[in-house]
């Protein structure tokens, strides 16, 4: 540990390159940057701590939802089988973020292991990546559970105006509540980790027991003929012309097909979704007690949690109905319905609802981790990277990111946007698994508490299970993701460049 902690830093391990776009910073660089004064975060965080924090940002609507509308368009029963392909995706992602996070403990996830790994301009990229994929998310979490909350209080005979219900069906309005949401996450987050870990603590506490409560009732409810065929037959998907055909159609003339072997790969591009969120977790490294040894637990330990619940739930909403009878809105509460259990739909409607709070909540701890650390480096205002001086958190980050999320969600209604966070994340996996292999070549010698298995293989297979999914995606979707990496690419070359950290200690350094 005092290799990695100790204050003289030699030349060495400065950076590999001096100069350049790729500039690398070294992982003891990194690690003494957080240990001053201004710029440390609080460490309070255990591995039960992260492994709640994933558990509740992973498990969303998304249970609810997503289970029984690729069902019901993509797999079949056989959607089971869906969600184990995208939880394998995100678990040989989940290993290389687990060998960075113990290797690299500092604040910043796959921006931090990018630039000690990649260097300083494909780590900038990663993280204005990271910065889109994480206030989107928020942003789109709180549309959503603004919608449930409308739709509680409309059952308790309380309407909200129009103008303040948010804009949908061709309505210009804004959204009060996914506005305060954001903020009263906010506060939360500036006033303490610990105080976060334990609101996040009992809303995972609450949503989970929905959880299981909606599995063992339903599978009193099963029938075995709904399982037959668990794999149906294939069928043309007919996908979309132009951008919003799915990219890999544009430019391999490859059609996917709905139901078949190809509907469960298809499904799980779109199940994919719902796992989003386990590698927030290594944001927190830097505010964890042990991060060498907790932080790989957290992120493995949450994915694990997640895909068998994932799996529990697709399995039941198949046998409590046939595939081609669930709806796609609200197929699992309304599978309750038809079986005559109303009561069960309310439990999977609150769960849903309070579920998102927690979402909400660890994508904003998230992506205000991300922005700290952008700053301590100097690519974004240093001003942004003071902590607290009581509670230890980045407050003026996390203030300032939060302001913006809550206007965002507060005006927008973003719907076609959402699909922005998937390829943010998936290209974020990519970069974490190449940055694994090329940091193992050029620093073997570094303490790696956990080591990715079977490393190039595991990695490189990383790569193209990512890039895989990300080829499913639309067109469209590509143009939305290209248009704000170019202009990251011209913030980066007029402001972050020149007042990079690494780049002025290193022209110091060279005279």
């Amino acid at each position: 540990m005092s290799t990695q902690h100790g204050p003289d830093i030699g030349p060495r391990h400065t950076a590999r390159r001096d100069n350049g776009l790729f500039r690398t910073k070294s992982v003891e660089q990194s690690i003494q940057d957080t240990e001053e004064p201004e710029h440390t975060l609080k460490k309070s965080l255990s591995a039960l701590d992260l492994t709640v924090f994933g558990v509740g940002v992973i498990i969303g609507t998304g249970i609810f939802v997503l289970t029984g509308k690729i069902a019901k368009e993509q797999a079949g029963p056989s959607v089971a089988l869906s969600f184990i392909a995208a939880g394998v995706v995100c678990a040989l992602a989940a290993l290389c973020y687990a060998e960075f996070a113990s290797t690299v403990p500092v604040a910043g996830s796959a921006y931090t292991f990018s630039y000690a790994s990649l260097g300083e301009l494909p780590a900038w990229i990663i993280g204005w990546d990271l910065i889109l994929e994480l206030a989107l998310g928020c942003a789109v979490v709180a549309v959503g559970w603004s919608g449930y909350i409308r739709s509680l209080l409309d059952t308790a005979g309380w309407h909200l105006p129009a103008g303040l219900a948010g804009t949908h069906e061709g309505h210009f309005g804004f959204d009060l509540l996914a506005c305060v949401l954001v903020l009263a996450l906010t506060v939360i987050l500036v006033l303490g980790m610990k105080l976060s870990s334990r609101v996040t603590g009992v809303v995972v506490a609450v949503k989970v027991t929905v959880v299981l409560l909606v599995i063992i009732a339903g599978a009193f409810l099963i029938s075995g003929a709904n399982y037959h065929p668990f794999i149906p037959p294939s069928q043309p998907s007919g996908a979309g012309a132009g951008a919003s055909a799915p990219l890999i159609e544009l430019l391999f003339g490859f059609t996917p097909s709905h139901f078949g072997t190809m509907g469960i790969f298809a499904g799980a591009a779109v199940v994919f979704f719902a796992f989003i969120g386990f590698d927030v977790v290594a944001t927190a490294s830097e505010e964890t007690r042990h991060p060498q040894r907790d932080v790989p637990r957290g992120i493995l330990g949450s994915l694990a949690i997640c895909t068998v619940l994932y799996v529990a739930v697709s399995v039941v909403v198949t046998g409590m109905e046939k595939y081609s009878r669930l709806s796609v809105d609200a197929p699992l509460a309304d599978a309750f319905k038809d079986l005559g259990k109303p009561f069960f739909a309310d439990v999977i409607s609150f769960g849903a609802a309070v579920g998102l709070t927690s979402v909400c909540m660890i994508l904003l701890l998230g992506q205000s981790r991300v922005f700290f650390a952008m700053s301590r480096d100097g690519l974004l205002p240093r001003v942004f990277s003071v902590a607290h001086p009581r509670f230890g958190t980045p407050y003026r980050s996390t203030i300032a990111l939060g302001v913006v999320v809550a206007i965002v969600s507060g005006f927008t209604s973003i719907d076609v946007l959402a699909e922005l966070v998937n390829i943010g994340t998936l290209f974020a996996f990519v970069v974490v698994a190449v940055g694994v292999i090329l940091l193992r070549r050029s620093r073997p010698d570094l303490p790696r508490s956990f080591r990715t298995p079977w490393v190039p293989v595991v990695p490189v297979v990383s790569v193209l299970a990512s890039l895989w999914l990300m080829l499913n995606l639309p067109a469209e979707t590509w143009i939305r993701f290209a248009i704000w990496m170019a202009i990251g690419f011209v913030v980066y070359f007029l402001y972050s460049r020149s007042h990079s950290r690494l780049g002025l200690r290193n022209r110091q350094n060279n005279g």
